[in-house]
């Protein structure tokens, strides 16, 4: 387990985030055990269920409810728990994850999509409200990241984003190790991006969220940190778009 790993310095506490009892547990318990809360990086999520949210005419009302009470209602708990004991400090920094896909159309399914948007406005209104008391509130849009739960989906082409599809040996049950799946995510996103020569990975999301975190972003807030390799402001949506609507598995 990781916390063992880097023990003392991290504690595991189980959460579901989308249970405000289990996020009021959390952010209590950090408290208890550090002497106060710093910083709150709301980093859950789920892709959801690709072959039930893939065409509007298809809508399903039970999958959509299961993607926002993650991404949306989950990220709403973390700020106000985290808020609730920052304020007394007059001090505090609030991360959430985002996406591209709340930037522009065409980059997943529509209750994934939705809830991204949904973060990003969340993110400067609560940024708005919480300035007064010295909080910062900011959310990362990341591009295509080779996690688990992409790559799965980018291989399976639906289902839902657990673990259940990836074996003990880190192989995903479609024949092909792990990481060969993992390379042929990073090249397929390196052939979309604008900026050549490098490769996102979830390193440089851990490097943007640590900016926000620090000092060096001290007058920041209300901010959308899209990490994308320029994909979103090059007039290349339609394609985008076209692949992934039509293309993908």
């Amino acid at each position: 387990m990781l916390a063992e790993t880097l023990a003392p310095s991290a504690t595991y506490v189980h959460c579901d985030v989308s249970k405000e009892e289990e996020v009021e547990n959390l952010v209590r318990s950090t408290v208890s055990r550090y002497g106060q809360l710093d910083i709150m990086f709301n980093n859950a999520g789920v892709l959801g269920n690709q072959s039930k949210n893939k065409s509007i005419i298809n809508f399903d009302p039970e999958e959509f409810d299961k993607v926002m009470s993650v991404n949306v209602k989950g990220m709403a708990l973390g700020i106000k728990h985290a808020a609730r004991v920052m304020i007394p400090k007059g001090i505090g920094c609030i991360i959430s994850t985002a996406s591209v896909a709340g930037v522009m159309g065409g980059l997943g399914p529509h209750a994934y999509t939705a809830s991204k948007h949904a973060i990003v406005g969340l993110t400067k209104n609560t940024a708005c409200e919480l300035g007064r008391y010295g909080i910062r509130v900011n959310c990362i849009s990341p591009f295509g990241v080779a996690t688990n739960m992409l790559v799965n989906a980018w291989k399976s082409g639906g289902g839902d984003d657990d673990d259940d599809d990836q074996g003990d040996e880190g192989i995903i049950n479609f024949g092909l190790p792990y990481q060969e799946e993992v390379e042929k995510m990073e090249g397929f996103v390196r052939g979309l991006a604008n900026l050549q020569g490098a490769t996102l990975r979830a390193k440089d999301i851990a490097e943007a969220a640590l900016y926000l975190a620090s000092d060096e972003s001290k007058y920041v807030s209300g901010h959308n940190l899209v990490v994308d390799g320029g994909v979103t402001p090059q007039k290349l949506h339609w394609f985008v778009t076209f692949y992934l609507v039509y293309c993908f598995p």
